[in-house]
């Protein structure tokens, strides 16, 4: 079931993978739809592409996460695919005193709460559809974690969790659900990432997760080859040596 010819919303699709993705899709024949929590990002996302819709919405508001569902079907009522991307990557230190709590209560809010909360509103509406999708995007540090970033990856590793029990629950009806688990991606998530010699290419990224994406039959999981490394560490026994290359 290829993700062509279809009306779909990104969140976080003002910048970084969400926004490649957004363009890429919509190159593919799709119509897109994105939000983005910084009004002026988001504006110029839509000013380079004026065939698509946009909303600035902080996923983290839960008034306002909590009326977009509505509005954003009224104005979208052929949506049939939600890509939950919008996702925050902070460092945190544990051995602080006393240790600070609000960058972890601000990514749960941001990569676990919203995209549930999110799916929630939206999947009765992609149930009546005759053929939808729900994408989530954790990492490859849902697999092996990185030792700076703790409940960025716990979070993660959540959603990978998540994404698939509800594969499961929707198997009987129109909604596959898929999970796009990226590598270090040449972007700004973190300050200086879109410079380390380490990252894939955003571009090259890109292509590879939307040649899957346009396949006939969409896997499960969404996994460039890059992203392997983190994936199979444990099924193939080096789990110990892939946690010591990601944290040093």
């Amino acid at each position: 079931m290829a993700l062509t010819n279809r009306t779909i919303l990104i969140t976080g699709g003002n910048s970084g993978i969400g926004r490649a993705l957004a363009e890429a899709l919509q190159a593919k024949g799709n119509r897109i739809i994105i939000t983005g929590r910084k009004p002026h990002s988001l504006q110029a996302a839509l000013d380079a592409n004026p065939a698509m819709a946009g909303y600035t919405l902080d996923v983290t508001d839960e008034a306002a996460l909590a009326s977009f569902p509505a509005r954003l079907l009224s104005e979208h009522p052929d949506l049939d695919t939600v890509i939950l991307n919008a996702g925050i990557m902070e460092a945190e230190d544990y051995t602080a005193d006393p240790v600070q709590l609000d960058v972890a209560e601000r990514t749960i809010a941001t990569n676990l709460t919203a995209p549930i909360r999110m799916a929630a509103a939206l999947l009765p509406h992609l149930q009546g559809r005759p053929k939808a999708a729900l994408v989530t995007v954790s990492s490859g540090l849902a697999f092996v974690p990185k030792a700076a970033n703790p409940v960025y990856s716990a979070t993660k590793a959540a959603i990978h969790s998540w994404s698939q029990a509800l594969r499961h629950q929707l198997r009987g009806t129109s909604v596959a659900v898929h999970e796009i688990a990226p590598p270090l991606v040449g972007t700004e998530l973190t300050p200086g990432q879109s410079k380390v010699a380490a990252a894939m290419p955003l571009q090259a990224f890109t292509d590879e997760v939307v040649g899957i994406l346009s396949r006939d039959e969409v896997p499960d999981e969404v996994l460039v080859s890059r992203v392997d490394f983190q994936r199979r560490a444990e099924a193939e026994g080096r789990f110990a040596e892939t946690f010591a290359a990601i944290n040093g």
